[in-house]
């Protein structure tokens, strides 16, 4: 058990007690009346980025690397995508979310598309993103994952397994030869799709890539008259019993956090890239973002003014701090 402890899953699997899928928010109206101010985006990143480390299965090994969260080396890192055959609504995605961080960091994010298994990814991406369709694929998640130990030197223990525990999930592992981090993405089925369907699994995979490029924490919100400012703020709700395909999942999970990226989550993109910390989870990056919060908010409005971005965004957490 002791290379166990290398294990390090900051960003958990998604607890059907704490929705972790993306529908837009009911109080839009309320958020264009009353923008957000300076302080609400500082108290944000101050309890998104700026959070205690702690390992989901084990202590770390006395005298282990420190472990640092380095976004602009994940924004420009390199991603597999395997698995099914991407959706056109995941393949255009993952092609928007690309553009975006090329505007932003300076560099598009390098993707390939793997046939089928994860054996046929590039050694040592940065990020390995399977899309499946249909029923969980607890074996096929527990493959990928020792398939990340041998190439990471992650440490899992002999036999060691979990179940696949949310529709959308990612596991970051900081291994001894390096970092790396698996997203599962349940993905929309072939065929006609309803309005429901489709805003559902784009906020499966919106939600993920934006908290595994961002390094940022779930933020849980129990204020449900105060609107939405950020994509990883979510409402806990209660769907255990739920079939994940069911509309009444789907259309519960859609009412607990915005629907794709807020005006914030944008800001905060703007901010990593800035900063260019070695470990943005740092206090260092809050300095950062309050010296330089007009040019942020102003490199943020240009951001979303493009409306090639609008797929990606939440229309009703677009404002700013005037």
């Amino acid at each position: 058990m002791q290379n166990f402890s290398r294990v390090l899953s900051q960003w958990l699997c998604r607890l059907m007690l704490c929705a972790s899928v993306l529908g837009p928010a009911p109080q839009a109206l309320a958020q264009q009346i009353n923008p957000p101010s300076r302080e609400d985006f500082l108290t944000l990143a101050r309890q998104g980025w700026v959070y205690e480390v702690r390992t989901a299965r084990h202590q770390r090994e006395t005298g282990a690397a420190e472990v640092q969260f380095n976004s602009t080396e994940a924004a420009l890192g390199p991603i597999c995508v395997f698995g099914d055959q991407p959706h056109a609504q995941s393949a255009r995605i993952l092609h928007i979310f690309s553009d975006l961080l090329s505007d932003i960091y300076g560099h598009r994010l390098a993707i390939t598309y793997a046939p089928g298994d994860i054996n046929n990814c590039p050694r040592r991406q940065r990020l390995y993103l399977r899309l499946y369709s249909g029923a969980a694929p607890d074996q096929r998640f527990n493959a990928d994952l020792q398939h990340l130990d041998r190439e990471f030197d992650i440490g899992f223990p002999r036999g060691w397994s979990e179940p696949v525990r949310s529709p959308g999930q990612v596991n970051g592992f900081f291994g001894r030869r390096g970092a790396t981090a698996h997203l599962l993405i349940n993905q929309p089925p072939v065929g006609d799709l309803s309005a429901l369907q489709r805003k559902y699994h784009a906020s499966l995979l919106i939600e993920e890539l934006f908290q595994a490029i961002s390094f940022g924490s779930d933020i849980l919100k129990f204020e449900r008259a105060t609107p939405f400012l950020s994509k990883l703020q979510e409402i806990p709700v209660n769907l255990r019993t739920l079939p994940w395909a069911s509309e009444s999942f789907m259309a519960g999970l859609l009412t607990s956090t915005p629907g794709a990226l807020c005006s914030f989550d944008v800001f905060m993109l703007h901010a990593l890239a800035g900063a260019n910390l070695r470990n943005t989870n740092s206090p260092a990056l809050l300095g950062f973002i309050e010296t330089h919060f007009e040019q942020l908010r102003n490199q943020t409005l240009q951001t979303l003014a493009n409306p090639g971005y609008a797929s990606v965004l939440d229309s009703g957490c677009l404002a700013v701090p005037s």
